[in-house]
């Protein structure tokens, strides 16, 4: 074998490898090491419950999926910082109405885009919010039902006032479209969080609370709050008595619909095969009996769907909020 011979084969082993490479880093399956799932809220709350609970849902099908608390700016910090990671399909986050709807109408400067930033996967769950009063609030004022609400209202503006766990909140933002709707003047008392909004609200310092389902449920079913009608479009499975405000409310509240929604998010520019995976594998988890039950007893009902309809879904509410955020008048910075 001649030395040029010898030199070209030689050649040929060492590049051959090297060529192919990248067609074998490309055929890789996905994942190969674990996914965090950022959770943008404290630990505790229902949308870090929800978190976990996929987590759990998706580990046969996905591996270890870590989930991540960082919490902050009401929940800016961590939907940001997802926002800034590599387009791997290894860093998502939970997203909600407020980190992608409410908040780019409340901060002045907010670092992330909720459209080019990042790519939807899969909706998670709708938890309604609930019109609650004591009822020895409502004895006091005589109000049987959202009519009557409005009625007294009406009739004795500023003199109401609802409770909500703090300015740009959901809570917050039921509250305002329901004065637009209405027409009536109820004065909003913002508070450090919605768990104490409901104890002020239950300690007699407020009348009327648009609270999150999962939270009121206890105190409703335990007679400490009366349920006058939910915010959502439909019905809330937990409660199938209580009206929604859209049928309680009369004309002017034809059309209401508010609930928090939440839902999984990938930074711009994952690949597309991995989107479809993770959609894919979330939604036959979330549609397991199992994980039903778990969201069902945070009050939450699952909506898993395409990124194409959850996207729908986040230009739809970014319109709604800019409206309500600006009637409201409420900003953050």
């Amino acid at each position: 074998m001649s030395i040029s011979s010898f030199t070209r084969r030689a050649l040929c082993a060492f590049l051959l490898p090297l060529l192919a490479a990248p067609s074998l880093a490309f055929a890789q399956p996905y994942p190969t090491r674990p996914i965090r799932l950022i959770v943008p809220y404290p630990p505790g709350g229902p949308l870090d419950a929800a978190a976990r609970a996929l987590a759990e849902g998706v580990k046969d099908m996905l591996g270890i999926v870590v989930v991540e608390n960082r919490s902050g700016a009401g929940g800016t910090v961590g939907v940001d910082y997802v926002a800034k990671q590599p387009a791997d399909g290894y860093t998502l986050v939970i997203g909600a109405v407020a980190t992608h709807a409410i908040n780019p109408w409340l901060f002045s400067k907010l670092p992330y885009d909720a459209i080019r930033d990042f790519a939807p996967i899969t909706l998670i769950a709708h938890v309604p919010n609930v019109l609650v009063m004591p009822p020895e609030t409502a004895t006091r004022y005589r109000i049987e039902s959202v009519r009557d609400l409005v009625a007294y209202a009406r009739n004795n503006p500023g003199k109401l006032n609802y409770a909500s766990g703090g300015n740009g909140s959901g809570g917050h933002m039921a509250g305002e479209l329901f004065k637009s709707m209405a027409h009536v003047s109820i004065v909003h008392i913002p508070y450090a969080g919605a768990a104490p909004a409901q104890l002020g609200m239950l300690a007699g310092q407020t009348d009327l609370m648009f609270d999150n389902l999962a939270s009121a449920a206890p105190q409703i079913r335990a007679g400490k709050l009366r349920a006058f009608a939910v915010t959502s479009e439909h019905r809330a499975a937990a409660f199938p008595d209580v009206p929604t405000l859209a049928e309680a409310g009369g004309r002017e509240l034809a059309g209401f619909a508010v609930s928090t929604w939440f839902g999984v998010f990938a930074p711009a520019g994952t690949p597309a095969e991995i989107v479809a995976r993770l959609n894919e594998t979330m939604r036959s988890a979330l549609a397991t009996s199992e994980m039903r039950e778990r969201l069902a007893r945070m009050g939450a009902e699952p909506a898993p769907g395409s990124p194409a309809q959850f996207a729908a879904l986040i230009k739809t509410e970014l319109a709604k909020y800019q409206q309500v955020v600006k009637f409201s008048g409420a900003k953050v910075d």
